[in-house]
């Protein structure tokens, strides 16, 4: 994580406090009611407080809002190193609100789609291909909990006519999406059609994350990096495109009726 001074700062008062009553990690995280693992990342600032955990250090600790005045002073916006961050978030989040205009959403992927999508262009080796492809499949393990998140997924028709792996490889990953869609009560997806015509999408992939907390964060994934946003004005911002683009969405049988039609069609 790209660290700021105030983030720095909130590490350290932290491990003090947490010295100073002589708590571990993981007494501190029961007393705030989060994960060890988040305390963890917290103090080792791989992680950025949110303003609830911020406030409940004030309370564990009795420091007058200390903890909150320092979180707020945080750097809003934070560059995670590739997924890796993201990755251990999207275990943790009550919804997962996704727009991807150019492929099939990860959690989504079969295991052909996702080598497909890898071994596009020649950049891995082959050991790198396949790692890429299990870390993205062991992801989708959250899809079958006792409880998943809430999901809606929207993609751009083109997602579902763009040749990626051949017609089989294609064919498999769209009954695959309608298998879900059938199956999954918490998954919904939705079609953008491609007589929308121009819309907010085409600017680019973005998901929005529910924390149990019930604080939103932006996630916006580029070629080589992930970057999670919480700043609140630019969620709000998000919230609005992606209202904006489920307008422009058919509904879920409609889209389920759709990429089962689109299937038929890679032959």
């Amino acid at each position: 994580m790209e660290r700021s001074s105030m983030l720095e700062h909130f590490a350290e008062e932290l491990r003090l406090a947490r010295a100073a009553n002589g708590m571990s990690q993981a007494a501190l995280a029961e007393a705030l009611s989060y994960s060890a693992a988040l305390v963890t990342k917290v103090e080792n600032c791989e992680r950025r407080p949110s303003l609830d955990f911020a406030r409940r250090c004030d309370i564990v600790f009795a420091t007058d809002g200390k903890f909150e005045r320092i979180q707020r002073r945080i750097g809003r916006e934070t560059v995670v190193p590739w997924f890796r961050d993201w990755a251990g978030m999207e275990q943790e989040v009550t919804a997962l609100r996704t727009f991807e205009p150019l492929c099939v959403p990860g959690l989504l992927q079969t295991e052909g789609y996702a080598r497909a999508i890898h071994a596009g262009g020649g950049l891995f080796a082959g050991d790198e291909i396949e790692r890429h492809v299990t870390n993205r499949l062991d992801r989708q393990a959250l899809l079958n909990r006792e409880r998943p998140p809430l999901l809606s997924m929207v993609i751009d028709e083109y997602v579902l006519r763009r040749r990626i792996g051949g017609p089989e490889v294609m064919r498999e990953q769209l009954q695959h999406l309608v298998k879900l869609g059938s199956t999954l009560p918490r998954l919904r997806i939705q079609v953008v059609p491609l007589s929308a015509g121009a819309y907010p999408g085409l600017a680019g992939p973005f998901v929005i994350a529910t924390s149990p907390q019930g604080e939103d964060v932006v996630y916006l994934e580029g070629q080589r990096h992930g970057q999670v946003i919480d700043r609140a004005e630019f969620v709000q911002q998000m919230v609005e495109v992606w209202e904006s683009i489920r307008g422009e969405a058919v509904s879920h049988q409609q889209s389920l009726d759709l990429i089962a039609e689109v299937a038929e069609t890679w032959t």
